[in-house]
């Protein structure tokens, strides 16, 4: 293991490995530890009782951010017709279908986000081996695959910040729910929306405990345990 450096190990003794905070309580100790000279990325990290393996016991999903994601979204939709002018219209970076496949098969990689109309998922299914690696692929569960008429809906809400979440294959779940330039509040209103988002995504074939361990984390910082209960327990603001 690499030797850390004096600012990470002078905020590791700030955090008591053996005891849980409720996700307050952590949130106030991440921004105290906070060290870096940018704006880190906040996360939440859990190991889920699932096992990926099986099918009915996947999760994934797409949470809303109330406080927004703190960075800029650029956003591709695969559209045509009157689908295409919708998107534009609601502020769509780029908008098209045979253009933009041929520029993502040729390595351009310049977005965030991927839309799609139904209609053209024969064409942007070509790109399943390139995006579908890079979670970029749209798909229903995800919300990214939408009609026509819920672009602008679907644009909005992009905008506004939403985060896409699934469990890996060794049943641990990331998600980055801001910076550490947000308030306290800002933060915990963003994970409540997270958690709620989690929790209802529960496969109904599992049994026992869903979320077996939590941690706080930011781009630099030490973990920070978090209580499952309480953090299962938060309401959205």
């Amino acid at each position: 293991m690499p030797k850390r450096g004096r600012k990470y190990r002078e905020a590791r003794k700030l955090v008591d490995p053996d005891q849980t905070y409720t996700p307050l309580e952590g949130l106030k100790l991440l921004k105290q530890i906070a060290f870096a000279k940018f704006d880190e990325a906040v996360e939440v990290h859990m190991r889920l009782g699932v096992d990926p393996r099986h099918a009915d016991q996947q999760v994934r999903g797409v949470a809303s951010l109330p406080a927004g994601t703190g960075k800029s979204v650029r956003i591709l939709v695969f559209a045509e017709g009157e689908a295409q002018k919708f998107a534009e219209e609601s502020g769509a970076d780029y908008v098209g279908v045979d253009e933009y496949v041929k520029k993502i098969q040729e390595g351009w990689l310049e977005f965030d986000v991927i839309l799609a109309v139904p209609q053209v998922m024969g064409k942007v299914g070509r790109l399943g081996k390139i995006l579908g690696p890079r979670g970029l692929m749209p798909n229903p569960k995800a919300g990214t695959i939408v009609k026509a008429d819920d672009l602008p809906g679907a644009i909005e809400g992009i905008r506004q910040g939403r985060v896409e979440f699934r469990v890996d294959r060794t049943g641990n779940l990331h998600v980055t729910f801001g910076r550490i330039s947000f308030t306290e509040e800002q933060l915990l209103q963003n994970l409540s929306s997270v958690m709620d988002t989690i929790l209802r995504a529960r496969p109904p074939s599992l049994k026992g405990q869903f979320i077996r361990r939590a941690v706080l984390t930011s781009t630099m910082s030490p973990a920070i345990r978090l209580d499952v209960q309480a953090t299962m327990e938060l309401q959205e603001a």
